[in-house]
């Protein structure tokens, strides 16, 4: 029996959601695609197939308008595409109405630039109860790094030592300034402090203090910066012989330059001020007037290139594996109107969703990525457009502690 899917959020990676998503017609009978702004769900449904794409306006905050729309609808499974602080109200629209869900990045609260899964790790019990499917953080970083991470302890490795996800985007949209993704997360999550995992306990930095030149496949060296990103939480959970784990992501010097000006100005803050009687945040504002990420995608050259570099072992020997993907703006334009950044997240997305709308991932609770079987998203990859390669054995950017990498 064919599916109902709802896809909540419009911007550039619903985009892509919607457009794979329509290209579904084995699994889906009818796809709904709600946001605020129901004008850019008409846009992107008028050129999704062959399944056909309804569209509606829902606030995403608002819990009772999407049990309403949910209970109209009647979606089988619900992909979460709208911002991260709306995680928890569409979770709880989802246990109240009896739909599955999928999200591609975990809660942060809107006045706290702090993300973390023990708000969405809270509803394991609930989800378990009620007898529905979370899987939580189905886009590329989170997601895909999960699944290569999980890939590579199945196949290659007894053991995961240390981990390192890089994350290169080697792209020119032609813009002095702008973010890939939404602009308000983006720079919340630049700005924070940086945190890794090394020998059991969680070492905190400032923001973009730890940065090295990293060598990205077809792409080159390219100044690498840590952070911390919300994979690392769940991967060091789940692999518990993990001794050090880091996420490293490139930016040019002017892309920081920018963002020093902006941050000392107080145009990067999260914290309320009063303009012209009304109260806003300067972060808000300048989202406003930024690009729209999902505008970046015709003009983009060049590509994004992401993956993990993990050293363990295997029988007792040392190896190295490093498993990553290459993703070129245009062929992503060409593909569904996006760019890279949109492409990468909203592919995997739309595969967490048939995964589970097939059962193939399907068990009562909240689960992150690492928790399923690899080999079936691993296979549905390269067939949307992602292809995966592996390196076993080769130089890594990332010696262990004390190790020369020459």
């Amino acid at each position: 029996m064919k599916k109902r899917l709802m896809i909540i959020g419009a911007g550039g990676v619903g985009n892509v959601v919607a457009r794979k998503s329509a290209r579904m017609d084995d699994l889906y009978e009818t796809i709904l695609l709600a946001s605020r702004t129901k004008e850019k769900c008409d846009a992107i449904a008028k050129e999704c197939s062959p399944v056909a794409v309804e569209t509606a306006s829902v606030d995403a905050d608002d819990v009772k308008a999407l049990c309403k729309l949910m209970t109209s609808f009647k979606p089988d499974l619900v992909i979460n595409v709208a911002l991260p602080y709306q995680d928890l109200s569409i979770m709880q629209a989802c246990l109240e109405t009896g739909v599955h869900y999928v999200d591609t990045a975990n809660y942060e609260p809107k006045d706290k630039a702090e993300f973390e899964y023990s708000w969405q790790w809270a509803y394991q019990e609930k989800f378990k109860k009620a007898g529905l499917t979370a899987i939580l953080g189905s886009g590329f970083d989170p997601g895909v790094t999960n699944v290569f991470t999980s890939y590579v302890a199945k196949h290659y490795l007894d053991e995961i030592h240390y981990l390192d996800i890089v994350d290169c985007n080697a792209g020119d949209h032609g813009k002095s300034f702008a973010t890939n993704f939404n602009p308000e997360i983006n720079i919340r999550e630049i700005t924070q402090h940086g945190k890794y995992w090394e020998n059991g306990v969680w070492k905190i930095t400032e923001p973009l203090e730890i940065h090295q030149s990293v060598e990205y496949p077809r792409v080159g060296p390219k100044e690498s910066y840590l952070l911390f990103h919300e994979e690392l939480e769940s991967l060091v959970k789940h692999y518990p012989t993990i001794k050090r784990a880091r996420f490293w992501m490139t930016f040019s010097q002017q892309y920081i330059t920018y963002l020093q000006v902006l941050e000392n100005v107080g145009m990067t803050s999260i914290k309320p001020i009063k303009f012209n009687g009304i109260e806003i945040q300067p972060l808000q504002f300048l989202k406003a007037v930024l690009p729209e990420p999902s505008s970046l995608g015709e003009h983009y050259e060049g590509q994004t290139s992401i993956g993990c570099q993990i050293r363990g072992l295997k029988q007792g020997e040392e190896h190295t594996v490093f498993i990553y993907n290459n993703c070129s703006h245009q062929m992503a334009y060409r593909d569904a109107k996006a760019q890279g950044v949109s492409f990468t997240t909203g592919v995997p997305a739309s595969i967490g969703g048939r995964l589970l709308a097939q059962g193939v991932w399907k068990k009562p609770g909240v689960w992150n990525m690492e928790q399923f079987d690899p080999d079936p998203f691993m296979e549905l990859l390269p067939q949307l457009g992602l292809p995966w390669e592996l390196v076993l054995d080769g130089k890594l950017a990332f010696p262990k502690p004390g190790v020369s990498n020459a």
